[in-house]
């Protein structure tokens, strides 16, 4: 299960929002697990992590479930 940080992580890359380089540890974790990939500089969700994401969407409810919904077409 993941952490509220990691998803938090997820939720960024899903929406393509830049974070600090102090998260690019955390990223490692996540890539080791398969839920992002990395393309150059660039950080992807794979389509583990766009569940993970979705999941947890659902679970928040439908309010919050397209705030946190991941768009795997953006990169950053």
């Amino acid at each position: 299960m993941l952490r509220d940080e990691q998803l938090s992580i997820l939720r960024d890359i899903s929406q393509s929002v830049a974070f600090a380089d102090d998260r690019h540890g955390k990223i490692g974790e996540l890539i080791a697990d398969g839920y992002v990939m990395k393309d150059g500089d660039l950080f992807e969700l794979t389509a583990k992590g766009v569940t993970a994401v979705e999941e947890h969407a659902a679970s928040l409810g439908t309010s919050d479930a397209a705030q946190a919904s991941p768009r795997p077409d953006r990169l950053i």
